[in-house]
């Protein structure tokens, strides 16, 4: 069985205008197709260009491990050499992925590459990200924790990415004290026997290919598959709903927190516990026995 996705709407381009009616204001996913046409970027960004510039930089790794006690909020797995790991990443699939790449920091010539969008989202210049991933990588279902509207543009390749809108959220099993799903459930090949909430879920498909820019609104849940190597930059803006706003100061300054407290305090009975707790109050609220 599959998840009932549609594809999301695509354009070559947009005016801001268009943009911020059709999409900001509607909290509405899009992708744009040749919004990076006149970017450095464009014909620059390859894996190969990332390995002359950046190539002797230490870069934190994850890979698809379950969440243990053990980890810290968002601690890496492993580190390795920028030019080791693209070395990998072009000679055969790898579960290891760069997450949260801090690109004006690390490799301030990379900012030459790149034009801010005037698109109608006020961004916020000091975060750039990169995302990098080999073939078949995934990137587990999950929201951010700033609930952001994200520009998410793809570079050297094809990536598959679903999202769920936050009113999809009492279906998706969501961890409590966390901004995850459950991550034993494989979303490209769903049980519905037993994860049955994820039949009424409806979400959005897309693949993006080199340069293209899909646009995520603010608390969107998001699963990626790298279907060959690749890397992403993520531009955000803070969220424009106030109770987002809210929330996101909630994770950041209480629920992170207190999630690594009871880590520490718990162990592994912490996150066992929440996974139990993700299944019962999910079918709780939806009268699933």
């Amino acid at each position: 069985m599959s998840l009932h996705l549609i594809e999301i709407e695509r354009v070559k381009t947009i005016s801001k205008a268009d943009f911020y009616n059709n999409y900001v204001k509607k909290q509405k996913p899009v992708v744009v197709e040749q919004l990076t046409a006149d970017w450095p970027a464009y014909s620059k960004w390859h894996l190969e260009y990332i390995k002359q510039v950046a190539g002797d930089k230490i870069v934190p790794l994850y890979d698809d491990r379950p969440v243990s006690h053990k980890d810290g909020f968002n601690a890496a797995h492993a580190e390795m050499k920028m030019a080791d790991y693209v070395d990998l990443l072009l000679s055969k699939p790898t579960n290891y992925r760069i997450f949260l790449y801090n690109l004006m920091k690390e490799v301030p010539i990379l900012k030459e590459d790149f034009k801010w969008p005037d698109i109608g989202l006020r961004l916020v210049k000091q975060l750039p990200m990169l995302f990098f991933g080999g073939e078949n990588a995934k990137v587990f279902m999950h929201y951010d924790i700033d609930y952001s509207n994200i520009l998410h543009f793809h570079f050297h390749g094809k990536k598959r990415c679903v999202l769920f809108p936050p009113d999809q959220t009492p279906y998706l099993y969501k961890v409590p004290h966390a901004l995850i799903s459950r991550e034993d459930i494989d979303f490209d090949h769903p049980d519905y026997q037993k994860w049955p909430a994820l039949k009424n879920a409806k979400g959005f498909v897309c693949e993006l290919n080199h340069g293209e820019m899909l646009y995520m609104p603010e608390g969107y849940w998001h699963y990626m598959t790298y279907l060959t190597p690749g890397f992403s930059m993520s531009l955000r803006a803070f969220p424009r709903k106030l109770s987002n706003l809210f929330s996101a100061a909630y994770n950041v300054f209480i629920m992170r927190h207190y999630d690594n407290f009871m880590r520490r305090q718990k162990g592994q009975a912490w996150i066992d516990y929440k996974n139990e707790e993700a299944v019962k109050r999910t079918h709780k609220k939806l009268g699933i026995l």
